[in-house]
């Protein structure tokens, strides 16, 4: 079965609402996004029922602590049989190298691992914000930097922007297998709301992007399957004209 470009975030305010939404879904035409907030009120049991359901996860906890904890992190994120998971570009070389090494020395043992991504600079942020967290220069040249370091510390790809995955693609130390996760995915009608690096579904996989984070353009929708099956067909369009995805 090919993988879904499609992830939902399931960034919702109550656990009624996440389900109403899975029961209108199917493994065939998306991947689930679980962040903190659900992960903290439902924990593991509520990850491997969705795993037992067919559903592919990305586990979006965004790691980020001593290379010791993040490696044990991501070894239990494996055992949960997530699909994806990661951890925060900012927590450094030997933070996200013990991160990869864990998990390589998992699938050792058990054959298989979860992908292994790093976040570089949230979408929600913009250059006033990393001027005031003593980052300089354009947001774009640090997210590159920090998707270059993930790359040389052996990870699968990197969460960015759809506005730098162009570049990630075009640099020659990450190539074009080097995935980009892109969130502040909107439609055409939609509100930026708290995303400030935006982009529509068709734009984003003609910039490169693999996998597209949606949230409330889908589960804020009156019919979330016809949404899903709308951009569905768009990146279609968009791949058969030449602009690939994993």
């Amino acid at each position: 079965m090919n993988v879904p470009n499609i992830i939902i975030a399931l960034d919702l305010d109550n656990i009624e609402q996440v389900e109403k939404l899975l029961s209108q879904l199917t493994p065939q035409d998306c991947i689930l996004k679980i962040g903190k907030a659900l992960f903290t009120a439902k924990g593991p049991s509520f990850v491997r029922g969705l795993i037992d359901k067919g559903f592919k996860i990305f586990l979006d906890l965004k790691f980020h602590d001593i290379p010791n904890q993040v490696a044990h992190a991501v070894v239990e994120a494996a055992k949960l049989g997530v699909w994806m998971v990661n951890v925060h570009a900012l927590g450094g070389s030997n933070m996200m190298r013990a991160a990869q090494q864990a998990l390589e020395a998992y699938a050792l043992e058990h054959g298989h691992r979860p992908l292994l991504i790093a976040v570089t600079i949230l979408t929600s942020h913009d250059l006033a914000d990393l001027l005031e967290i003593g980052l300089t220069g354009p947001v774009e040249n640090t997210v590159l930097k920090l998707a270059q370091l993930a790359k040389n510390c052996g990870l699968d790809g990197v969460v960015c922007s759809a506005q730098e995955a162009s570049l990630i693609k075009a640099e020659k130390n990450c190539g074009k297998n080097f995935i980009t996760v892109t969130p502040g995915i909107r439609l055409e009608t939609d509100k930026s709301q708290d995303q400030k690096r935006i982009m529509t579904p068709k734009a984003a996989i003609e910039l490169g992007a693999n996998y597209l984070v949606i949230g409330r353009p889908i589960t804020g929708a009156k019919d979330p399957m016809a949404v899903i099956q709308a951009i569905n067909q768009s990146i279609s369009v968009s791949i058969s004209n030449g602009n690939e995805a994993l």
